[in-house]
């Protein structure tokens, strides 16, 4: 095999050598070498569309719904290694790397969503009334994804008065869609021959863990415009439509517009975004100068600054560079301030990213190796770790005091 082709020793070589998350992956999962020698795999990306369809007509030809979730699994695994090694090849940078694990995500979603609607439907019934959808949150929804990140989620349905289901086992609708989505969330996380899909977290529901694990629509906009907090309305900027019925999605999504555009009490949307902000500071804080994500003036704190920016400008988008560009056109963010924190977002996300792809765990310089330290200061842009380790730690005190000052003023 490797006579016949030899770049796969090159392809090896730069893996063992720069990344060990991902040549451990490699040592589990040699069948991924299939894609590779089937040459299309350093191809552009196909792009959401494309790839919904390859999926779903793979799944198609399958025997059973085991063999479904083992194809998902060996499919999934050849996609997220080729995302990893062109990102590796800096084929593409850390921003469309994590858009194109952002698509794999929402493929996979998408696709396996009617396959566990079809075996939960043979014993209990078709869904009651107009069926579910799921709503991707946070990273997901943001449609920017690490190597290693695991997905929010939110299954809302409307079970449109009927109030229990028709089949052989009925259910009464409320308890048919909390199984149905516990069985999407099996579907997602089982440990099968091929291994786990995603981690997925659904904490951002409605009540968190107390509420239920599937939400009525009615249920929803009921606790959105009535109970919900701050932080949950700030969630729902970076919410979108990522499985199930297309109709219910799209009511779904001009709700939360509408919502998003009402007039929101300025003062106290601040008040309760600068506690956020020093509850996070408190229980996570940054551990190390390499922390990309915790602490003032990181990701996390500028993906807050650009949701609440979203939430006071009534602005739909999930994205945290046009959620900020939002806060300029409100007269809130300076132009001069938005560049700096877009640039900041852009330097610690291919930080962040390329440490995900290199070890999957916090990131320390000693551990990558030769190979992953120049990968890492290819992605930054950097001359050097310690230019690298002085310019987060400047720019993460800069940008965090700018966002204080900014929630302070306000707009």
């Amino acid at each position: 095999m490797f006579q016949a082709n030899p770049t796969l020793i090159d392809l090896i070589v730069d893996i063992a050598a720069t990344s060990p998350a991902l040549a451990h992956y490699l040592g589990r999962n040699a069948q991924v070498f299939d894609a590779v020698i089937g040459g299309s795999f350093f191809a552009p990306w196909p792009g959401l569309a494309a790839l919904r369809e390859m999926l779903a007509a793979h799944l198609a030809t399958q025997a059973d719904y085991e063999h479904q979730l083992d194809a998902a699994r060996r499919w999934h695994k050849e996609w997220h290694f080729r995302i990893g090694v062109h990102h590796l090849r800096s084929l593409i940078d850390a921003r469309e790397a994590g858009q194109q694990y952002a698509d794999l995500a929402e493929t996979v979603l998408s696709a396996l969503w009617p396959h566990v609607v079809a075996q939960f439907a043979a014993k209990h019934g078709v869904p009651p009334g107009r069926g579910a959808m799921v709503l991707g949150m946070g990273s997901l929804g943001a449609q920017q994804l690490s190597a290693t990140s695991d997905l929010d989620v939110i299954v809302i349905y409307d079970a449109a008065g009927v109030e229990t289901s028709d089949g052989r086992r009925p259910l009464a609708a409320r308890m048919y869609y909390a199984r149905l989505t516990q069985a999407f969330i099996t579907a997602l996380t089982a440990q099968t021959a091929e291994g786990t899909l995603y981690e997925v977290d659904m904490r951002l529901r409605p009540s968190g863990r107390q509420g239920p694990v599937a939400t009525s629509l009615e249920s929803f906009r009921d606790y959105q415009r009535t109970e919900a907090w701050t932080w949950e309305h700030l969630a729902l900027t970076r919410a979108r439509a990522v499985a199930g019925d297309a109709g219910l999605a799209t009511e779904v999504e001009d709700f939360r517009c509408d919502l998003l555009s009402e007039a929101q009490d300025v003062a106290k949307v601040l008040r309760d975004v600068q506690d956020m902000r020093a509850r996070l500071a408190e229980a996570k804080p940054a551990t190390s100068i390499w922390e990309a994500k915790r602490g003032g003036g990181r990701l996390q704190d500028i993906e807050l600054l650009a949701q609440t920016a979203a939430l006071l400008a009534g602005h739909p988008s999930c994205g945290t560079l046009d959620q900020l560009a939002a806060g300029q056109r409100l007269g809130w963010l300076s132009g001069d301030l938005t560049e700096q924190l877009s640039v900041d977002y852009a330097r610690l996300w291919a930080l962040q990213a390329a440490s995900k792809l290199l070890t999957g765990e916090a990131l320390d310089f000693d551990d990558v190796g030769e190979g992953g330290r120049a990968f890492l200061l290819a992605q930054t842009g950097a001359e050097d770790v310690e230019t690298l380790a002085a310019e987060i730690e400047a720019r993460a005190v800069q940008a965090g005091e700018a966002i204080t000052r900014a929630l302070v003023s306000g707009p």
